[in-house]
């Protein structure tokens, strides 16, 4: 068949990566399907989408706020995003959005709705934002299907289903740990710690790091770390690691993730949806820092499922170095010692490895517009 599936939702890394793991599948299972990503104007969207060679078209939209001129602003932006959206809807005529949730796939779903076009809306964090509560409220029975890649105890009903966490390809191993380590310019018979912030970064992650690498360089000996910081701070971190004697790499962003996943033996990362996913299906024990300024503290729930089957630990992020350092940092030191826990975290983890969701998805996507 052919047709267009239009993906909504952008802002961050999170949003947009299970959007292009279906997208990949859409591909592998039918190559005459189309797809087109409306996403945010922020810088990380275009960086991602470009380097994925995926179509996409910005769209205004911004968060809500309460504050008066921001109030102001949110209702302009998105209702000049749903006339965006709308006038896109009319002249390319798509079978189905997937809305991927976050401020941008409001205004699209509102678009949707009045263009007629069926909706499914992909709910990827417990609980569930306002955003993609607004738009579940907005779906049309027997037409739209709200899906969730996470459980959603607080909230039955919320969604039909749930079907995992959609992963893109090049965020899996495909290699040994070896050949994944030589290909990042590490060494490959060294044990490696991946630490990542995810897409942005995580600031009191690399401060951590940089305290821990500091004042604890002997504990690293037998280990290599590859640390993605975000933009801004490669060069502060770097020189921590140079200044310890602690050997490692350092740098902004990594595409191609599966090599960063298997090359590594433990992880130290946020616990953003698609992180926590990326880990289970490479089976890598991590030690997760939810970021701490969500007031619904999903991220913590995110790893929650895997602190459980004893494959992860979560420890709260207190954004001071100097604390992180006595609470955040035993537990990454004393995993760095004890390579049995590690192994047992690990199988764990190979143990419940979750379903390829993308690939149930996308199958799914094709079943209805193909029926539609």
């Amino acid at each position: 068949m052919s047709g267009l599936i239009v993906f909504a939702g952008g802002g961050s890394g999170g949003h947009l990566s299970p959007g292009l793991a279906v997208a990949e599948r859409l591909a592998e299972q039918d190559p005459t399907v189309r797809t087109l990503f409306l996403c945010s104007q922020r810088p990380i969207d275009a960086t991602m989408l470009t380097e994925a060679g995926a179509a996409y078209e910005p769209i205004t939209a911004s968060g809500l706020s309460v504050r008066p001129g921001r109030l102001a602003r949110f209702v302009l932006d998105n209702r000049r995003g749903r006339r965006e959206a709308e006038r896109i809807m009319a002249a390319d005529r798509p079978d189905r959005v997937v809305a991927l949730g976050g401020f941008v796939a409001a205004p699209i779903v509102a678009a949707a709705r009045r263009t007629g076009v069926a909706v499914t809306l992909m709910n990827l964090d417990n609980p569930p934002g306002k955003a993609n509560r607004w738009m579940a409220r907005r779906c049309v029975p027997g037409r739209d299907e709200v899906l969730s890649a996470v459980p959603l105890p607080d909230f039955p009903g919320f969604a039909s289903e749930v079907i995992g966490m959609p992963v893109r390809r090049r965020a899996l191993a495909v290699d040994d740990a070896a050949s994944c380590r030589s290909s990042l310019g590490l060494d490959p018979q060294r044990r490696t710690l991946l630490v990542t912030g995810a897409s942005q970064g995580a600031g009191s992650i690399n401060d951590l790091m940089a305290h821990l690498v500091s004042h604890h360089a002997e504990r690293f000996a037998d280990w290599q770390v590859y640390h993605l910081t975000g933009s801004g701070a490669v060069d502060r971190v770097r020189a921590a690691y140079e200044n310890a004697g602690v050997a490692g790499r350092v740098e902004a962003f990594e595409h191609d993730m599966g090599r960063a996943w298997g090359a590594a033996d433990l992880a130290v990362s946020r616990a953003g949806a698609s992180s926590v996913a990326e880990a289970a299906s490479n089976a890598v024990p991590a030690v997760f820092l939810p970021y701490p300024h969500h007031r619904d503290a999903h991220q913590r729930r995110n790893a929650e499922p895997l602190e459980r089957i004893g494959g992860a630990v979560i420890v709260e992020d207190a954004v001071d170095p100097a604390v992180n350092a006595e609470t955040v940092g035993p537990a990454v030191l004393n995993l760095l010692d004890d390579g049995a826990t590690l192994e047992r975290m690990k199988q764990a983890l190979r143990a419940n490895r979750p379903p390829d969701a993308a690939a149930v998805l996308a199958g799914r996507l094709l079943e209805q517009t193909a029926s539609g």
